[in-house]
């Protein structure tokens, strides 16, 4: 049985972050470049915010993130108060249709994707002097998009964090 979104973005070292994806069926780890998607991380935040809303009742997004030489494409489906999430991993930057492979999908209401997300974006910002973020992702910390993000309360159950 498919259960709980686990979400971790860990932090970044030498201009690569780990990320992963867990939820008691399926399981996908990677890590990830700093560029040559540069805006990943806060387009991450952006998707995930949109997407769990209130007023969103049906939307979709793609973000295009790399580890290099594979690429993933992380899929974002609203459909109602549902969210869908699937990973695409590609074997090289040419992104062949024919050659890419769902390496994770995960179903759940959109306040608890919502609040898988919250927990590890929380722990990035919350770390991110510790961490020396910026150095390490060689990017600076999404701060409008991460404030962007923690403004969203997808329902009246959504817990003050």
């Amino acid at each position: 049985m498919q259960g709980a979104l686990e979400v971790s973005f860990n932090s970044p070292q030498c201009g690569w972050m780990s990320v992963g994806f867990e939820d008691g069926i399926g399981e996908f780890h990677t890590t990830t470049a700093h560029a040559p998607h540069q805006f990943a991380l806060p387009e991450f935040m952006k998707a995930v915010a949109g997407l769990t809303a209130p007023i969103e009742q049906n939307a979709e997004y793609t973000l295009k993130w790399n580890r290099d030489p594979e690429e993933y494409d992380f899929r974002f489906v609203r459909e109602g108060d549902r969210v869908v999430i699937q990973i695409f991993e590609y074997p090289t930057a040419d992104r062949n249709l024919d050659e890419r492979q769902l390496v994770f999908e995960h179903h759940g209401a959109a306040v608890d994707v919502y609040n898988a997300f919250r927990s590890t974006f929380d722990q990035l910002y919350e770390d991110r002097d510790t961490d020396e973020f910026e150095f390490n992702w060689r990017q600076p910390f999404p701060y409008k998009e991460y404030e962007a993000f923690i403004r969203v309360r997808p329902n009246d159950e959504c817990p003050a964090h």
